[in-house]
């Protein structure tokens, strides 16, 4: 049976699985996309044998889930596609209403975090589509935009202050946030071994393909936004895809403050695949 993979319905992605959906590399996956939190759920579920999830569900069920060592999707300052679009200085948003995007678990989280530790503020949130409550003429006071939406809607004209989360995140630690991380069910790692370990191999090798040629692929991805080639690639040069010592100390110091703030139950240990 075919490798169940989940992949993030973002543009983001597509230097890892650009050259497995093309067939440059060989392989055994059924790919399912969807945003963030639909993946989440899909693992939580156990219909899914390989994802890229929300770093904040690898933290909330770290005894379902191995991580895949050397593979992240996250940023080392600007993201670009984690925005606080706000009519307000930052902070000016105590006490204003944030609408959040549906599709996001672990931006959310860093929204609350920086609001606590960076910003100092309380707001509260309300859930919806961005794009939609602007087609309809409102205009909340503040929007988490997330992903492809928010490279579309960063220049918005009524939303003069515009906070990256990335960026924000540097200002409060020095280091890299990791927005997603690739995990696997135990389960399915104890039935398949074998065929997930070269199933591995295969993501990452994908990965470093789409590393090399990340030129080619800005530009590909460009094809199919808003963006020019230009800022398309301007966008993918502060992507970071690997998960080495520095990213791991960031993704670890984000569960300290989940954990701090209520967000998560413990600090999980991070478990690499065997």
């Amino acid at each position: 049976m075919a490798i169940q993979l989940g992949k993030i319905g973002y543009l983001n992605v597509l230097p890892i699985y650009h050259p497995l959906e093309s067939g440059l590399i060989t392989n055994d996956f059924q790919i399912h996309s969807g945003p963030p939190s639909a993946l989440n759920n899909l693992m939580d579920a156990e219909k899914l044998d390989i994802s890229a999830a929300s770093s904040i569900e690898y933290a909330r069920h770290p005894d379902k889930y191995y991580l895949v060592p050397n593979i992240a999707i996250g940023s080392r300052g600007p993201v670009q596609s984690v925005l606080l679009l706000s009519r307000y200085p930052v902070e000016e948003l105590k006490g204003k209403t944030i609408l959040v995007s549906s599709q996001t678990h672990t931006s959310a989280a860093l929204l609350s975090v920086l609001q606590k530790e960076l910003w100092e503020i309380e707001t509260t949130y309300s859930t919806g589509n961005a794009t939609v409550t602007l087609e309809k003429g409102e205009r909340p006071d503040a929007i988490l935009a997330i992903g492809d939406e928010a490279l579309n809607l960063r220049f918005h004209p009524d939303y003069t202050h515009r906070i990256d989360l990335g960026e924000a995140w540097r200002e409060l630690t020095g280091l890299p946030f990791i927005f997603g991380v690739w995990i696997i069910q135990r389960k399915s790692w104890k039935k398949s071994e074998s065929k997930l370990s070269k199933a591995v191999s295969k993501l990452l090798e994908a990965k470093d393909w789409g590393v090399e040629n990340i030129k080619k692929m800005c530009i590909l991805a460009a094809d199919s936004s808003c963006l020019s080639d230009d800022e398309m690639c301007s966008y993918f040069d502060g992507l970071v895809y690997d998960l080495a010592e520095e990213e791991i100390n960031g993704l670890t110091l984000f569960y300290t403050h989940l954990k701090k703030h209520g967000l998560i139950e413990r600090v999980p240990e991070l478990h690499f695949i065997p």
